[in-house]
C-alpha cells in the first residue's frame, strides 16, 4: 500500500482545494509555461468556445515570434505546444469537432514559421508535429468534412511542407477522404502537375533581388519542390486507392531497377494478389553492387515463398546468411530443414562465420547467435586482428565471455585498454582504467594465459609505455 505522503492524485486529492490552488500559484511563479497551461485548463473548464480563442490566441503568438530556439529554451517551447494539442483533442474536440479540425489545422501552418527560428537537431519539435498531424486524420473523420474542401486543405498542405511536417498526410486523412476526396485530390494535384512555375518576368528579378542567375536558380529550386512534390502526392493517392499501377507508374524504367524502389513496387504487387509480376520486378532490379538492401533480399524471399519456389527460396535464403552473417536468415533456412539436416547446416555457418576475413562482424554473429565458445575461440585465435576502437562490439563481447572464457574477455578488454593510451583518448580514459580493474578480476580465473601476458606483464607494460598519461592512472587509482 503506497504511504500517504507518496505523490499521487489521490493523495492530493486530500490537501483540498483552496490549497492545492494555493500550490498552483506558487509553483506557476516564474514558469510562464505553468502559468499558460492554467490558463488553457481555466479557459477549458469555462467552455470549449473558450479553450479554441485560447488556443489560437497562443498558436497566433508562436507563429509571430521572433525569438530563436535552441537546445536551452527547445523544452518549454515543446511542453507549450504539446499542452495546445491535448486540448484540442481533449477539451474542443469531443463537443466541437468541426472547430477542433479548424484548429488542428491551424497548429499545423505554426510548424514553418516555427522552424524558421528553431534548432529541432534533436527531432523532437518535429515529432510534436507529426503527433499534430495525426490527430488531423482523428478530428476531420468525426467532424464528417466534406471530402472535396478536406483534399483542397490537403493540397494547400502539401504546398507548405517544406519542413516535413505534413508527411504521411495523405495516408492518415483517407479514411475521411473517402473516395470522393482522393479522386478529387488525384485531380488537383494532375492540374498542378500540368502547371509549370511560371518564371518571373525580367523586370521583376531586381525588384526581389535576384540578378538574372539568381533568378533563374530560385525559379529551377521552386520547380523542382513543385515536381517532388506531386510524384509523393500520387504515390501517397496511388497507395490510398489501392492502384498498384498507378503507384508503378511514378518510376521510370531506369529507377525502376534501383533494388530499393523495385522492392516497393514489389511488395504492392504482392499485397494485390501479383506474385508474377511481383517477381519480374524485383529480379530486374540491379544488383550488380557488393551491397544489396535488406528490403530488396526480404521481398524477394516473400516473393518466392508466395509462388511456392522453396528450393529457391532456400538457396536464396543461405547467399543472404552467407553475404550479410545475419543470424534471423540462418535461422529461417534451419528451421526449413527436415530433421537432423539443421545440425550439419548449422556447423557449417558457424565455419563459414569463422572464416570472414573481417572479425567483428563474425564476433557480433556469434554473441548474437549465440555460440560464446565459437565468439571466444575467434578473439583468442585472431586477436591481433582485434580493433579496439570498436567498443560497440567489444563490451558486449567481454561482457558475454567473462564467466566462462576470462581470457577471451582479458582480449577485448585489452584491446579497447591499448587503444584508448596509444592514441591518447583523454575522454575514454574513465572506460579504459575500470576495463583494467575487470582485467584484473578476470585474471584470478585464468588458467593458463598461453602466449599471453599475465595480468602483472601486462600492468608493467602499460606503466613502462604509458607512464606519463596521469589522467589514465589517476581513473585507475
Amino acid at each position: 500500500m503506497a504511504s500517504k505522503t507518496t505523490l499521487n492524485a489521490k493523495n492530493l486529492e486530500t490537501l483540498g482545494a483552496a490549497r492545492l490552488a494555493d500550490l498552483l500559484i506558487e509553483i506557476s511563479t516564474g514558469s510562464a509555461v505553468a502559468k499558460r497551461r492554467l490558463r488553457l485548463e481555466l479557459a477549458g473548464a469555462q467552455s470549449p468556445k473558450e479553450a479554441g480563442r485560447a488556443v489560437a490566441k497562443r498558436l497566433t503568438s508562436i507563429a509571430r515570434a521572433r525569438s530563436f530556439v535552441n537546445w536551452q529554451n527547445r523544452k518549454p517551447l515543446v511542453t507549450d505546444l504539446q499542452s495546445q494539442l491535448r486540448a484540442i483533442k481533449e477539451q474542443i474536440a469531443p463537443t466541437d469537432p468541426a472547430e477542433a479540425l479548424a484548429l488542428a489545422w491551424r497548429f499545423m501552418q505554426v510548424a514553418t514559421p516555427l522552424f524558421e527560428r528553431c534548432d529541432d537537431s534533436s527531432g523532437i519539435v518535429i515529432g510534436v508535429f507529426h503527433d499534430g498531424c495525426a490527430l488531423l486524420g482523428e478530428i476531420a473523420l468525426a467532424a464528417g468534412a466534406q471530402p472535396e474542401l478536406l483534399a483542397d486543405a490537403v493540397v494547400e498542405a502539401l504546398r507548405d511542407n517544406g519542413y516535413g511536417h505534413y508527411d504521411g498526410l495523405i495516408a492518415i486523412l483517407t479514411p475521411a477522404l473517402g473516395e470522393e476526396g482522393l479522386a478529387h485530390l488525384k485531380q488537383r494535384i494532375e492540374a498542378i502537375a500540368a502547371t509549370p512555375v511560371p518564371v518571373p518576368p525580367k523586370g521583376q528579378w531586381e525588384a526581389v533581388g535576384y540578378g538574372s542567375g539568381g533568378a533563374t536558380y530560385a525559379h529551377q529550386m521552386e520547380e523542382r519542390s513543385r515536381q517532388s512534390m506531386v510524384e509523393m502526392a500520387l504515390k501517397d493517392i496511388a497507395d490510398a486507392m489501392g492502384d498498384v499501377d498507378a503507384f508503378i507508374a511514378q518510376y521510370d524504367v531506369r529507377t525502376r531497377k534501383v533494388p530499393q524502389v523495385a522492392a516497393k513496387i514489389a511488395m504492392r504487387l504482392l499485397a494485390a494478389g501479383r506474385a508474377g509480376d511481383a517477381l519480374s520486378f524485383i529480379e530486374r532490379a540491379d544488383t550488380k553492387d557488393s551491397w544489396v538492401p535488406r528490403e530488396w533480399q526480404d521481398t524477394r524471399l516473400e516473393v518466392l515463398e508466395a509462388l511456392d519456389c522453396k528450393d529457391e527460396s532456400q538457396t536464396f535464403r543461405w547467399s543472404c546468411f552467407e553475404s550479410t552473417l545475419d543470424s534471423d536468415y540462418l535461422r529461417d533456412f534451419l528451421k526449413r530443414l527436415p530433421d537432423f539436416e539443421d545440425i550439419d547446416a548449422e556447423d557449417r555457418a558457424m565455419d563459414h562465420a569463422a572464416a570472414q576475413p573481417s572479425l567483428l562482424p563474425a564476433l557480433g554473429f556469434f554473441l548474437e547467435w549465440p555460440s560464446l565458445d565459437r565468439a571466444a575461440r575467434l578473439l583468442i585465435d585472431r586477436h591481433d586482428e582485434i580493433n579496439g576502437d570498436r567498443y560497440e562490439f567489444l563490451v558486449p563481447a567481454a561482457e558475454a565471455l567473462s564467466e566462462r572464457f576470462p581470457l577471451a574477455a582479458t582480449l577485448a578488454l585489452r584491446a579497447m585498454i591499448d587503444f584508448t593510451l596509444s592514441k591518447a583518448r583523454s575522454k575514454r580514459y574513465g572506460y579504459a582504467s575500470q576495463h583494467l580493474v575487470e582485467c584484473a578480476a578476470l585474471a584470478e580465473r585464468i588458467q593458463d594465459c598461453g602466449t599471453f601476458e599475465p595480468h602483472a606483464t601486462y600492468i608493467a607494460r602499460l606503466k613502462r609505455d604509458h607512464g606519463r598519461k596521469t589522467g589514465f592512472w589517476g581513473h585507475f587509482a
